[in-house]
């Protein structure tokens, strides 16, 4: 059922394409407009069918939209916020896909007209990958979608909006704006920093060739360098407009790594164990939340060796 006479989505990319191709399995509007800068971009979502129509014009592909999706990088937000505002019809809703929400907010609320419904949201999911051909239909099946409307936002609106995140398959938790970063801060934002420093580390080394690291990578360092991977532009603008909480949760990171330096200096055995059984706990709750899969070495295919 459709939800939507019409939305648009701006950006497709892996989040926005893995979107655009699960409104139109679940049939959730009459009309599903794609918008992007990049012409190559628009020509992979006509290939792909994965909008009934295509506008490289931000005003013609907003005319009429009901629903609005910015699936860009964040920092793009606020200049296509003001971009939109002649075009956007009364009783729109704006939202977005964005890791980061007390900006996205600001930048909304400071820049869109009364008459429309400014609603940040994030569904917590997606890969290394990046592009309109790495979209999958199934990228929100049991991900949370967190919703991060402001005070006044209109409940009607927040309804629709979360029955369009479940209908792909999503959980939706509503949650305020500065307490949502905080969570991403630890749960994404760390961690990729974490990785893309590991690997920056690793290849900058003088005494290991950039072979070897190659070669004998293990899996966790190979897991690092999945997470690194990820779209440059994207995280350059997660890291600038989320920087308070980031920095807050580097600084304890740095505090809890040097107590395990510490450890690890005078052989203190028991707090290392200690410390790893802690974090294996937290592994296993992951997976009975149905938030990774248990499968051995990550989920990694392995070919079965050969029956004589």
């Amino acid at each position: 059922m459709a939800l939507y006479p019409q939305i648009t989505i701006i950006g497709l990319g892996l989040i926005g394409s893995s979107l655009a191709r699960a409104i139109q399995q679940h049939e959730l509007t009459d009309c599903l407009v794609a918008s992007d800068n990049v012409p190559e971009t628009l020509t992979t979502v006509q290939d792909l069918k994965l909008a009934d129509r295509t506008e490289s014009d931000l005003a013609d592909a907003v005319k009429d939209a009901d629903l609005v999706i910015l699936a860009t990088p964040v920092g793009t937000y606020a200049d296509l916020a003001k971009a939109m505002v002649p075009h956007l019809k009364d009783g729109a809703t704006v939202s977005d896909v964005g890791s980061v929400k007390t900006s996205v907010l600001k930048a909304f609320t400071k820049n869109l007209p009364d008459h429309v419904h400014a609603i940040p949201g994030h569904p917590v999911a997606g890969t290394e990958q990046s592009g309109p051909e790495a979209g999958f239909t199934s990228l929100f099946q049991d991900r949370w979608c967190i919703l991060t409307p402001p005070k006044n936002a209109d409940q009607e609106a927040i309804n629709s909006l979360t029955k369009l995140w479940e209908a792909v398959g999503s959980n939706v938790e509503i949650m305020d704006a500065e307490h949502h970063d905080r969570v991403l801060a630890i749960t994404s934002h760390l961690p990729h920093l974490i990785a893309y420093n590991i690997v920056g580390t690793a290849h900058d080394l003088e005494e290991v060739t950039k072979s070897e690291v190659i070669k004998f990578s293990a899996g966790g360092f190979r897991d690092f360098t999945r997470i690194a991977a990820s779209n440059p532009t994207m995280w350059r603008d997660v890291f600038l407009h989320n920087k308070e909480a980031v920095l807050e949760m580097l600084g304890r990171f740095a505090e809890d790594l040097s107590a395990l330096q510490r450890a690890i200096r005078w052989e203190e055995g028991d707090k290392l164990y200690e410390t790893f059984d802690k974090t294996r706990r937290i592994r296993t709750q992951i997976i009975e939340a149905k938030q990774d899969d248990a499968a051995p070495d990550f989920g990694r295919v392995h070919d079965d060796p050969e029956e004589d």
